[in-house]
Formats: structure tokens, C-alpha cells, sequence
């Protein structure tokens, strides 16, 4: 049968199309710029997957550049978590850049662009400007110093380098047009004043350049062949060539930039602003809480690299922004993780179970299938004893013929196990069941070899046994926000859209296979959900995530509103 082939999309068709007008293949090289001022999140997945995978198709090196021009919200944290999240989502990088490599030259080029009487240093305050740029129906003013001489730009500006002038005394600013239709053309400003120490310079600069300077000064110096930005870069595309306009060598590549629209994701905010902000509050526990967007809040949650990619890869590249409903990229956690994730049995709203004609004392050891979806994954042993944990909802009284666990009179099997009977129960003084007590079938055990393929049931249900039990924390983790567009009401805050219920931390108990689990390990805890071993587990105290649902829940929940 042969191999289907994946469709273009429209990024890679330019790339098909440069590549027949000239462009050789051991010219292309693409990079991901990240601004290590916040933690990844899941909407610059998509870009790291665009990049990396151009890079992985057409087999040429892709850079990894930190675009480190704010000291002011930069630090050495961020840099660090961008490095592990792009390592663990599978990727590796060609070089490793810094537009803070790149400070001397982009200063020596602004001094050119002085000489060429192509920029000026402005003497007004930021206000000022701003309140010149027009509107864009209307030309901008143009700033008084517009007109100084070289030579006082070139005295003011080496004065701004050395430290001489407070911030926000001066700015240095290209002199393009003031009368463009294009607001970002109107004599943009290309460095600032800012006495504040940088994560790898530490005070060596007193002036840092703008994105729009830096960015496409950047590409070039490393002759990447394809800038990738998302959609609200468009109109900046038009100064980001004429910056290079000023300074290209024709015998060099000239970078290009292209643009793709933003992902963005239902029940989600991915501003950095606004993670910062809940970081912040408190209303989550850091950047890589598993309520978090953010790529180390998903891997901590029990995100698997795979389904991220591949949820990346479902959604596409496309021209136009929408939202892709978070049900997506966990339908895509569920299906990675049901081909990898053990399965084990665990309770979490544990009702006691006696079976009373089981010999007191006694315990077996059942076989276990480890996973149905993997047949090298082996089997395992349970213990099996006379009490045993159930789930609460796993037992009625009395209830209807849909009901197909266990009832007063009824029959359901334990898995891995023996058919039981439920004979009786014990309330407590406020009517609440707190014991059922059972008989069993001894020959209905499940494997035995005996009477299992004449006895049928229609109900399973999962068990701990008490005397083995492990005892552990488990969060339950839900959606962050209980509105699909948390940031898109025009006269409500996000915040005003938190989910109050999006944690509840319980005790369960889990089976004892599981006592020497480490963070990390994933784990499918039959009928109840995906979960995952989280780093506060320390040797005695399991604490466990729980990452998505065996189900879409909040479908059911959506389709009743």
C-alpha cells in the first residue's frame, strides 16, 4: 500500500516556490526567536513545531535565538525553561543565538544609518512622539530634532551608550516618513535608554534596540533564510525590509518574512501578561501549574511531546486566526496516552467492600494486562483480599435495569477477578452507605479456567484491596477558565472567568504496584482517567495529576447549556 502523502501548507509552498526560482537547499535555515521575558505556552508550540519541522523536511538547520533586548523583564529562568521545553518537545537546535551577540554590530550599523542622515536621536518624551504619530488617515508631525546634524546625533548617541543621559531623556529613531499610510513607518524608534542590568551583558550597555531592529538585523547576521512570524507582524513586514534595505550585501541571503495566523485555544489565555498576572494573583501555583497553558504546565499536568506535535500537525498552518476548541489537543493526549500509559487500578472515592464468605486472612495475587493496546507491555500481580476499596457511585441500594454496577441482589465482576453478590450494607447515623457487604462466586475467577465463559455480567468494576493499599494525594484538574474566550468580552476582565473548581485535591488509594513510581511516570487508572506522578512526590507521599478524563466531559456539559 502506498505511503499517503501530506498536503502542502502554504508556508512550505513558498518555501517549494523559492526553491524553484533560485534559492539552492543548503541556503535554508530556519530559526524560533523566543523573548525570554515568560514561559513558553501552548500557542508557540505551533511555531516550534512550523520551524523545527521545515527544518526536519528540508534537512537544513533551524536556530535557536533569544531576542533578549528588554532587560527590564528578562531573566536567566526564562532562557532556561525555553531551553528544556523545545528539548522535550523533540526538537534540537542548529546554534544557539542571542541578539545580545549582536549589540556591537547593531549599534555600528546605526551609527551608518546617522551618517546617512537615516536616523536621529529624539529629545522628547515617549508621550511627545506618540502624540505626533497622527492617526492613520492623518500624517504624523514630524519631531523638532528631526533635523539635527550628524554630527550632534553621533555626540548624543555615543553619550546615550556611555550612560550620560537618564532614561527616557533621548531615543534614537530612523527617519523614514511621517506621512505614511503604515503607522509603523513613521520614524520608528530604534534604541532606548535603560539602566538596567542584562542577563548576559550585565551593565555593559546603557542602550537597548527595539524588536523591529533587532529582529530583522538578526536574521540576516545569521542568514536565516525564512523569518516566520504570527499575523500581528504583517505590517511590520514592510520595515523589516527596509531596515535591511539600508545595510544588505548583495552577495549575502537576504532573509525573508512570512507570516501565519495565530492558534488560538478555547477555555485559554496564552498574553504573557496574563499568565504573568496569574502567576502573580496566586490563582495558580507558577508558571508550570498543570492548569497553565504553558508548555512546562503541560508536561507537568501529563502532556506527552507526541500529541502536542501532533495536535500542532491537526491544526495546521493557516492565513486567518480562529480558535481550535481545547477539546482537540486532549483528544490528541487521550490517544497517545492509551497506546503508552499502563493501566492500573486505583479508588478515589473509596467505599468499603467485605466479602463474607472470603477466608479472613487470605490473599491471592490475580494477573493483570498492563495494556490491551501493547502486548510487550506484559502483565502485572494485584492482591486480592476479603476488604476491598470501591467507588461510592459504584453502588445503589436499588436502582433501574441501566444500571450496571453493583446493587443490593446484583451481580458485577471485579476486575481481574471474581464475580460478586451484594447481600447487605451499613449506613452511618445520617443514612449514608459506608460498608456493603458481598459474597463470592470462587469459581468465577477471571483466567481461571473455569465457569468465566458461562457466567456473564454485565457490570466490571475496579478495586483496591485495604490490607495493600497505597495511600496517595490526587489533584483533579479541570479547565482554568469556565468561558471559551476568557479574553474576548469587551467589558469583563479575564479573571472574572476563573473556574473555582479547576483543582480539588483528595485522598485515593492506589494499588501497590505503584508505591515506587517516579515523577513523571503516566498511568491510566482503569474507568477514571489519565494520570501522571508529579514532582512533589516524595518517597512516602505519592501525589498524582490527573491529565484528561477517559472522556470529553465538558461536550456533554456544552451541549446541555
Amino acid at each position: 500500500m502506498a505511503e499517503e502523502v501530506r498536503s502542502l501548507n502554504f508556508i512550505e509552498h513558498i518555501v517549494e516556490e523559492d526553491l524553484r526560482n533560485g534559492y539552492s537547499r543548503e541556503s535554508l535555515r530556519f530559526r524560533f526567536p523566543p523573548e525570554p521575558n515568560g514561559y513558553l505556552h501552548i500557542g508557540h508550540a505551533s511555531s516550534i513545531c512550523l520551524n523545527f519541522g521545515l527544518g526536519q523536511r528540508y534537512n537544513a538547520p533551524v536556530n535557536l535565538r533569544f531576542d533578549d533586548t528588554n532587560p527590564a523583564k528578562e531573566e536567566k529562568e526564562y532562557v532556561d525553561a525555553i531551553k528544556d521545553d523545545v528539548s522535550w518537545l523533540g526538537y534540537e537546535w542548529d546554534t544557539e543565538c542571542y541578539a545580545s551577540d549582536y549589540f556591537q554590530q547593531l549599534y555600528n550599523w546605526a551609527v551608518e544609518l546617522i551618517k546617512q542622515g537615516k536616523a536621529y536621536v529624539d529629545s522628547q518624551s515617549s508621550e511627545a512622539i506618540a502624540s505626533q504619530k497622527g492617526t492613520p488617515t492623518e500624517a504624523g508631525t514630524e519631531s523638532p530634532f528631526r533635523n539635527r546634524s550628524v554630527e550632534e546625533n553621533l555626540e548624543l548617541f555615543e553619550g546615550m551608550k556611555n550612560g550620560e543621559f537618564a532614561e527616557g531623556a533621548h531615543v534614537l529613531r530612523a527617519k523614514i516618513n511621517m506621512a505614511s499610510t503604515n503607522m509603523l513607518m513613521r520614524d520608528p524608534v530604534m534604541y532606548r535608554i535603560l539602566h538596567k542590568p542584562h542577563h548576559r551583558t550585565n551593565t555593559d550597555w546603557c542602550i537597548y534596540p527595539m524588536y523591529d531592529w533587532t529582529h530583522g538585523e538578526s536574521d540576516y547576521i545569521e542568514q536565516v533564510s525564512h523569518s516566520l512570524c504570527t499575523l500581528e507582524f504583517l505590517p511590520h513586514r514592510e520595515l523589516y525590509d527596509w531596515f535591511l534595505d539600508q545595510l544588505v550585501d548583495s552577495k549575502k541571503l537576504r532573509p525573508k518574512q512570512r507570516e501565519f495566523a495565530r492558534r488560538n485555544l478555547s477555555h485559554t489565555v496564552v498574553s504573557k501578561r496574563k499568565l504573568l498576572q496569574l502567576v502573580e494573583s496566586g490563582v495558580v501555583n507558577g508558571w508550570d501549574d498543570p492548569r497553565m497553558p504553558t508548555i512546562s504546565g503541560l508536561r507537568r499536568r501529563g502532556y506527552t511531546p507526541e500529541s502536542i506535535r501532533n495536535f500542532a500537525d491537526t491544526i495546521g498552518i493557516a492565513k486567518r486566526e480562529n480558535v481550535v476548541d481545547v477539546s482537540l489537543l486532549e483528544f490528541h493526549v487521550r490517544e497517545h496516552l492509551n497506546k503508552i500509559a499502563p493501566r492500573v487500578m486505583a479508588v478515589l472515592n473509596p467505599l468499603k467492600l467485605v466479602i463474607t464468605n472470603y477466608e479472613k486472612g487470605k490473599e491471592e495475587w490475580l494477573d493483570a494486562e498492563n495494556n490491551p493496546e501493547d502486548e510487550s507491555a506484559g502483565n502485572r500481580k494485584v492482591p486480592f483480599s476479603r476488604e476491598l476499596y470501591i467507588e461510592q457511585e459504584d453502588f445503589k441500594e436499588e436502582a433501574n435495569r441501566k444500571f450496571f454496577r453493583l446493587k443490593l441482589g446484583g451481580e458485577v465482576r471485579l476486575k481481574n477477578g471474581y464475580i460478586i453478590k451484594a447481600e447487605s450494607c451499613t449506613k452511618d447515623e445520617d443514612g449514608n452507605v459506608i460498608e456493603v457487604q458481598c459474597t463470592f462466586d470462587p469459581k468465577s475467577r477471571s483466567g481461571s479456567g473455569t465457569d468465566e465463559s458461562l457466567r456473564k455480567v454485565k457490570g466490571t468494576l475496579h478495586w483496591v484491596s485495604i490490607p495493600h493499599a497505597v495511600t496517595a494525594e490526587v489533584r483533579l484538574y479541570d479547565r482554568l477558565f469556565n468561558d471559551a474566550t476568557p479574553d474576548g468580552h469587551k467589558n469583563k476582565d479575564f479573571m472574572d472567568f476563573i473556574n473555582p473548581d479547576s483543582l480539588q485535591k483528595i485522598t485515593g488509594y492506589v494499588e501497590p504496584s505503584l508505591k515506587e513510581a517516579k515523577p513523571g511516570d503516566q498511568f491510566q487508572f482503569q474507568r477514571l482517567g489519565y494520570f501522571n506522578v508529579d514532582k512533589d512526590s516524595v518517597e512516602g507521599h505519592l501525589v498524582f495529576n490527573r491529565t484528561v478524563t477517559l472522556r470529553d466531559t465538558w461536550a456533554k456539559l456544552e451541549q446541555k447549556d
